[in-house]
């Protein structure tokens, strides 16, 4: 029986195939390298390797994306009329909840899966995008501590497990942990996007922006060339440390050149553009030109029913782009989801919905409308999913909000929560000084 590089069977693969399989799913876990072109390849080499099919799958279904989701439903039925065996029909039950955007489904399956299975390098992957964006990314802390005991530290692609649990550290607010973890993994696997990805977030969650920069521009060659599939949110990251200093045209020349250029139509990308671009005219940037060319990237990426965290970056760039009949159609089909009987009902009923009637309101100037939208949900936002700094950006609006809205108590208390967490933050102190100055 063929196997793969952590040990697993690969049923019908081919010493080439199996090979190819393998460079595949270091490119996907990496975030480095061609995981579509290499996992079709190994298709191609061995059409009998259920695995080829799922891997590919896999890539397609966690993009978060409405048109890339429905690719993987042939690849699925492909996969499926090879009679798979235990490990693949559990990937193969996963990937039919992923692609109705069901993530804690995806989780219920791989959970299991990986106790049974704590090598299986694809299905930590897997069970780690499903936990980013269903509000459970502290679970990758708890994935991985279980499985790392069954790795050796000289197995091939120990790093990347190593990296997956650095995440989870960093996201269940063990920091200290999550850096050393991290910095690990990076030595381990230094164009690895998701150890520098966690130091990044570290430097974000702790205050650190100045660390923040020395630790990219020390690395940049290892993150920010062409190979590194996911170095426009790297660039994400470095444009917020020059938030936090307030070094707002900094980050919009980041904007201006690397992210621009790098964006392409998937919306697990185009987030970073759109999140970027709402803080900068918070701060008072004129980004006006910007919003049309999002706008026309996100025409059909969100669907209002398979991503939540999608649907509402989409929904900041058609309402400053001013493109109202894609607007109501997004927001149309939203609730069409927040009324069906889809396992994403109660969080487009309960969380989707009133972030995104406050995005408009903002927008339109009604702030007080939109703290009255905003305020409600922002303890519940882990189930947007995404991570902690992706956001912040709606308490970013609503402190916004309730600043321009002239409500005091509620911009002193917003503003002296985020100063707590970000002392040294440019922008909360001018949270707290705008706060202070309005009229009792």
């Amino acid at each position: 029986m063929v196997r793969d590089a952590q040990g697993n069977e690969l049923s019908g693969a081919t010493a080439e195939g199996a090979a190819l399989y393998d460079r595949a799913v270091r490119a996907l876990t990496l975030s480095y390298g061609d995981a579509v072109g290499t996992f079709e390849a190994a298709r191609q080499a061995a059409p009998g390797c259920p695995m080829a099919h799922i891997g590919k799958a896999w890539v397609l279904a966690s993009a978060n994306d409405a048109v890339l989701v429905k690719g993987a439903l042939p690849l699925i039925a492909e996969a499926r009329a090879l009679w798979p065996g235990d490990r693949e029909r559990s990937h193969l039950k996963a990937l039919e909840r992923a692609v109705e955007g069901d993530r804690s489904g995806v989780l219920a399956v791989l959970d299991p899966h990986l106790m049974h299975h704590p090598r299986d390098l694809i299905a930590h992957y897997a069970a780690m995008i499903a936990a980013a964006f269903s509000g459970r990314f502290s679970s990758v802390r708890d994935r991985s501590a279980r499985a790392l005991p069954a790795w050796s530290k000289d197995d091939a692609s120990y790093g990347i497990l190593l990296s997956f649990y650095g995440f989870g550290l960093e996201e269940s607010g063990d920091y200290e942990k999550a850096e050393a973890v991290s910095r690990e993994a990076a030595d381990r696997e230094p164009y690895g996007y998701w150890p520098h990805h966690a130091v990044s977030h570290v430097m974000e969650m702790t205050g650190r922006p100045r660390d923040g920069l020395k630790w990219m521009d020390e690395r940049a060659p290892l993150w920010s060339e062409k190979d590194n599939v996911s170095r426009t949110h790297i660039w994400w990251h470095k444009a917020l440390f020059h938030v936090e200093l307030g070094e707002a045209e900094e980050a919009l020349a980041i904007y201006d050149r690397p992210i621009r250029e790098l964006q392409r139509p998937v919306s697990i990308a185009l987030t970073n553009g759109a999140a970027l671009l709402w803080r900068l005219e918070a701060l008072g940037l004129d980004c006006s030109d910007r919003w049309r060319a999002q706008a026309d990237l996100w025409r059909g990426r969100a669907d209002g029913r398979h991503s939540l965290f999608s649907d509402i970056h989409a929904v900041m760039a058609t309402v400053r782009a001013d493109q109202t009949a894609e607007l109501e159609a997004l927001l149309a089909s939203m609730r069409a989801t927040a009324l069906s009987g889809a396992a994403s009902a109660a969080d487009y009923r309960d969380i989707g919905l009133p972030l995104v009637d406050g995005l408009v309101a903002f927008t339109r100037g009604a702030y007080a409308d939109a703290v009255a939208h905003l305020l409600p949900p922002r303890h519940h936002l882990s189930r947007i999913g995404g991570s902690y700094a992706q956001r912040d950006v709606i308490d970013w609006t609503l402190t916004e909000a309730a600043l321009r809205a002239g409500m005091k108590d509620v911009a002193t208390a917003l503003a002296n929560e985020r100063l707590a967490l970000r002392p040294e933050s440019r922008p909360n102190k001018s949270f707290l000084a705008r706060a202070q100055a309005l009229a009792a």
